[in-house]
């Protein structure tokens, strides 16, 4: 997986465990403890998650390793991982790699050789390309931590549409039936995610919007209007005689990112004068 992804992705992916086991794996399980392994032989190993489970199988290891480039070695990687999950830990693994780059899969997820009965190797591992899930099932489901892997979902139709089919995913996220912070939280990592497949100036413009949002619903400024009553004042017009007060207001808005339109129709001051607060 390339450095840009490494450093920060398992801080991305941690929240999504639960969902990937449950809608990925279909895992019937009850997560117990996150298992810390330090790989030795391993040079990246921020993206490994590891989690002892109950399952009806008894208690397993299950080890999720996210890879956004195609591998040669992983087969080599994740059998060592294995070794020393069962070695440490004593328990058996149950392995995923979960793939979401931009190009198709084309790692082995397998080793074996054959030197008779008492020298064979037969070892696999599970193989998930997130480019295959489709962007309708997914919001079929309340699976809303997967909504920040949105964008690299359902590869054919993100081709086919571009920055149309991010814009869906934005919407999506939008109008996930969670609180403030939650949704600010999934964009935040369905932006970082989308430059796998995305470029910067497709992301910035996609997200641009959505983010000023939350970041304005969520500022004091905003809850300030809300709750004084001010908003009102949208439609009413802002009584005269309290000009101080619409600028004030004005500069706070301006502080928290509301384009100047906006700022305009809430205080009724004029976009020219609105414009020279920046100054």
């Amino acid at each position: 997986m390339s450095q840009k992804y490494d450093l920060t992705m398992k801080n991305i992916f941690s929240d999504m465990a639960d969902d990937i086991m449950s809608y990925f794996l279909g895992l019937q399980y009850t997560k117990i403890d996150e298992l810390n392994i330090e790989f030795a032989r391993v040079e990246r190993r921020d993206s490994d998650m590891i989690f002892k489970c109950t399952t009806d199988r008894g208690n397993v290891a299950v080890h999720i390793e996210f890879q956004s480039e195609n591998d040669g070695k992983m087969p080599y990687r994740m059998l060592r991982y294995s070794l020393e999950i069962m070695e440490k830990h004593n328990l058996l693994p149950y392995q995923i790699v979960v793939y979401i780059g931009k190009d198709n899969v084309k790692m082995a997820n397998s080793l074996s050789y054959d030197f008779g009965e008492q020298n064979t190797l037969d070892y696999k591992y599970r193989i998930i390309n997130v480019g295959d899930i489709k962007f309708t099932d997914v919001l079929k489901t309340d699976y809303y931590d997967l909504y920040s892997l949105l964008p690299l979902m359902d590869q054919n139709r993100r081709k086919e549409e571009g920055e149309k089919y991010l814009e869906r995913c934005v919407e999506a996220i939008k109008d996930i039936p969670l609180d403030i912070n939650k949704k600010k939280d999934i964009a935040f990592k369905a932006e970082i995610l989308s430059g796998i497949v995305y470029k910067r100036e497709v992301i910035e413009k996609v997200f641009s919007e959505v983010v000023k949002m939350f970041r304005i619903e969520e500022s004091e400024t905003y809850k300030m209007i809300i709750e004084k009553g001010i908003e009102k004042g949208i439609e009413k017009g802002i009584e005269k005689g309290e000009k101080e007060k619409s600028i004030k207001i004005a500069k706070k808005l301006l502080e928290e990112g509301m384009d100047i339109d906006k700022i305009a129709k809430i205080t009724e001051l004029a976009k020219e004068e609105i414009k020279k607060l920046i100054n």
